[in-house]
């Protein structure tokens, strides 16, 4: 059976009405059967009675003078063909054809028969009377009988039938309809609440609202609710364990980087022994610096400018700062480092978190650039928002890679040194002010294109 809510309501509705009409119409049908049979016997008798009121005496023998009126009753548009027998019982044929079929029970005097019979190999419908004619103290039973073909009797039954049949089907029609129209209109608070929760941030760990929600969906929502409440906890849980564990781990690590720094100052070490303490001063470098990640990467989590009132922050001031921070390392690289700074740009929220944000856009721009490339960083202002732009001309990032590069980990390229986690701390902090990130291919094709899009502070 079909999963789809909306075809199983209307085989709930169409199951019964279905039935409903079949037996409705059957009902009619017979209605209209028994109104056109009680039509059709009216007419047959009043024929045979003209019929049995045109038999008379003339010169002591009975005669028959049939009246057209007699046969004109049965005049219709079907050219029903019509058959009549009088006749004196147990006597001579009077008028008529002497092959009519009789009734199956003779008829009384004031107590006509109506009979279906077959002449010719048409169906009749009959009717038989019987009149008494009295001459010199002696009865005479003149027995009269009329049958018609049924072709006009059943057209009145389609004609009585056929309107009945076809209101029956509009009204079912118009209920499919507006059940469809219903449906339609009561499904989009369902529709509403699936858009909402497809569309949410994997972090955004609100509680979704039932104001507007149908009776029938609140639980629903309750259960969604408490669901989310848990995974809330949970990941609140997670970020405490990853920030305490990189608390915790940053202050040993800072004393073995120091000693190890000590003692690869000793100039009175083996030349193998101070190569793998420099290969330990790097290890614990690469360790350091992923454990100041991992803390950024939970501040950023924890962090909500709906809950945590954000400062005026210029973002043309963050990425000055942060080119000035990083022109030695782009020197270094050989790759041009450039800013196209346009004014103040204001954005509300958290200046350090803000500043992390556009250096490691920056930085991992230079990592993934080649030597004697370029980056550009660029901030304009418009209307109602602050875009911070970092483009480069490196090797670029393939399309079906580019919704990855967020996941915390993910790297576009394993030759190149990094911990996986700046652009993940780049998203959760966009995310975090209530703004957009995204990657597009840079200029012409080559390279990246790095853009964020925050709210502008207004005056």
């Amino acid at each position: 059976m079909t999963s789809s809510l909306r075809i199983r309501l209307l085989w709930w509705m169409l199951v019964p009405l279905g039935l409903y009409v079949i037996f409705t119409t059957t009902y009619e049908y017979r209605a209209a059967r028994h109104t056109a049979d009680l039509v059709q016997d009216g007419r047959l008798l009043s024929s045979a009675r003209m019929l049995a009121g045109s038999v008379e005496w003339s010169d002591g023998a009975l005669r028959a003078n049939v009246p057209p009126a007699a046969l004109e009753l049965f005049a219709s548009p079907q050219r029903d063909q019509v058959f009549y027998n009088v006749s004196v019982e147990e006597g001579p044929l009077l008028a008529g054809m002497p092959d009519f079929p009789a009734a199956g029970t003779p008829p009384a005097v004031d107590a006509p028969v109506w009979y279906d019979a077959a002449l010719h190999g048409e169906a009749l419908r009959a009717v038989s009377v019987l009149r008494s004619m009295y001459d010199n103290g002696r009865i005479w039973r003149v027995r009269v009988s009329v049958g018609k073909t049924e072709h006009s009797r059943d057209a009145m039954t389609t004609a009585l039938w056929r309107p009945q049949l076809a209101r029956q089907i509009g009204m079912v029609l118009l209920a499919v309809a507006l059940a469809c129209i219903g449906l339609t209109f009561e499904l989009r608070p369902l529709m509403k609440l699936k858009n909402e929760v497809a569309d949410r941030d994997p972090m955004h760990l609100v509680p979704i609202r039932s104001e507007g929600l149908h009776a029938e969906l609140r639980p629903v929502v309750d259960a969604i609710n408490q669901c989310i409440a848990r995974l809330g906890a949970q990941n609140a849980a997670q970020r405490r364990f990853i920030a305490d564990a990189s608390h915790q781990l940053r202050t040993p690590l800072t004393l073995l980087g120091t000693q190890l720094q000590y003692a690869c100052s000793q100039g009175t070490l083996d030349p193998a022994l101070a190569e793998v303490f420099a290969a330990m001063r790097e290890s614990n470098r690469s360790m350091v610096a992923l454990t100041n990640k991992l803390l950024l990467l939970a501040q950023a989590e924890a962090f909500d400018t709906a809950q945590r009132p954000g400062v005026p922050v210029d973002m043309t001031q963050l990425a000055h700062e942060a080119v000035e921070g990083l022109v030695m390392l782009a020197q270094a690289r050989d790759i041009d480092l450039g800013a196209e700074l346009h004014g103040a740009a204001l954005v509300s929220g958290h200046r350090e978190l803000l500043r992390a944000m556009v250096t490691n856009l920056v930085d991992n721009a230079l990592r993934y650039t080649q030597a004697g490339g370029r980056v550009t960083v660029s901030v304009q202002a418009s209307e109602d928002a602050v875009t911070l732009e970092v483009l480069d001309d490196g090797p670029g990032i393939p399309a079906e890679a580019r919704a990855r590069v967020f996941e915390p980990f993910f790297r576009a390229a394993t030759d190149t040194e990094g911990t996986g986690l700046g652009l993940a701390i780049v998203r959760e902090i966009v995310h975090s002010h209530g703004g957009e990130v995204g990657l597009d291919a840079g200029a012409n094709g080559r390279g990246v294109r790095a853009w964020v899009r925050l709210a502008l502070l207004r005056d």
